[in-house]
Order: structure tokens, then C-alpha cells, then sequence
């Protein structure tokens, strides 16, 4: 499983070579795209790209001091895919539990005056 920091990479690497194309790439551009809370080194980034490469997310055809020609490899496009997906499909839980405390509250309100309409009809 990818942390946060290896997902920004290679969410950056996807935008810079789209359709699984070769392309070269400087590190400073794929660090200074990302968020500031994220941001990683020379160091780091290296890192990130050697374990997205052993990963098979990636390919890297060359690196020459801190520029890459690289793809991004269809399973690094997959992962991509379904963590947008997870996304859009939202928390569920959340949901049902609105739901159950909805119901929960509408019955015990009913409850409430059906024992009401009761003790008005048997007082009288």
C-alpha cells in the first residue's frame, strides 16, 4: 500500500506523462508540485521513485542528477483509478448511521404520540 507522499508522486508522474509515454521530468518540477504539508527532498523523492520502480508503478529509464526519463506503468494508472473511485463513492457508514438515528428518532416520536392520543381517549 502507498503512504500519502508516494500517492502525490505518482499522481504528479501520471499528469506529467500521460498515455503511458516516456518523458523527462526534473525533480525540482515534481517537488514543487507538490502541496507544501506533503513537500519531500532530493533525498525523499529519490527514494519515493526507487519504490515506486521496484513497485512496478513506474519505469525509469534513465536518472542523471535529479532528472528522470520515466513512464508510469499501467498498474501505477490502476491503483490511481481505484483510489479516485473510492473516492467519488464517499463514506457509506455515515450514511446508514443518519439513516438508523432518523428511524430511531421517528419512532420514538410516534411512540410518544400514539401513548398521548391513547391517555387522551381512555381519560375522558
Amino acid at each position: 500500500m502507498l503512504d500519502i507522499k508516494s500517492k502525490l508522486v505518482l499522481k504528479i508522474l501520471s499528469k506529467e506523462c500521460p498515455n503511458g509515454s516516456f518523458k523527462i521530468v526534473e525533480s525540482k518540477d515534481i517537488i514543487s508540485a507538490m502541496p507544501n504539508k506533503y513537500r519531500v527532498d532530493l533525498d525523499g523523492l529519490d527514494n519515493i521513485l526507487i519504490y515506486l520502480e521496484r513497485q512496478e508503478y513506474i519505469s525509469i529509464k534513465y536518472d542523471d542528477d535529479g532528472v528522470y526519463c520515466l513512464c508510469v506503468l499501467p498498474y501505477g494508472n490502476e491503483i490511481l483509478e481505484t483510489d479516485q473511485t473510492q473516492k467519488r463513492e464517499g463514506p457509506r457508514p455515515s450514511l446508514l448511521w443518519k439513516n438508523a438515528l432518523t428511524s430511531f428518532i421517528t419512532a420514538f416520536v410516534a411512540s410518544l404520540l400514539t401513548l398521548l392520543i391513547a391517555y387522551l381517549i381512555f381519560k375522558f
